[in-house]
């Protein structure tokens, strides 16, 4: 199994920033993918940005710009760093990882941006 906590969210005024962090533990070995997708009320999750373990990146166009994901393998941590909030970034930020074909989940982190 794999464990994966968030922390970082919170309330931020529109245009502010953000860092999330997610840290895996457990049967960490064989992690590939790891990244961040959204839930906001009455909506699908969506995916945010992931980063695979060798650095390649992919964002939704909607974040493109204004986050950048990144990862630290040593410490088994991904990073979002979230800039330009704006209020329909607001949503439950969930911290993904993808291994052998399983996925795992975070419980999700509340990011609220203020107009």
């Amino acid at each position: 199994q794999v464990q994966l906590v968030e922390s970082g969210g919170g309330l931020v005024q529109a245009g502010g920033s953000l860092r999330l962090s997610c840290a895996a533990s457990g049967y960490i070995l064989g992690i590939n993918t790891m990244g961040w997708y959204r839930q906001a009320p009455g909506k699908q999750r969506e995916l945010v940005a992931v980063i695979t373990r060798y650095g390649s990146t992919i964002y939704a166009d909607s974040v493109k710009g204004r986050f950048t994901i990144s990862r630290d393998n040593t410490k088994n941590t991904v990073y979002l760093q979230m800039n330009s909030l704006k209020s329909e970034d607001t949503s439950v930020y969930y911290c993904g990882a993808s291994k052998g074909g399983s996925d795992y989940w975070g419980q999700g982190t509340q990011v609220t941006v203020s107009s």
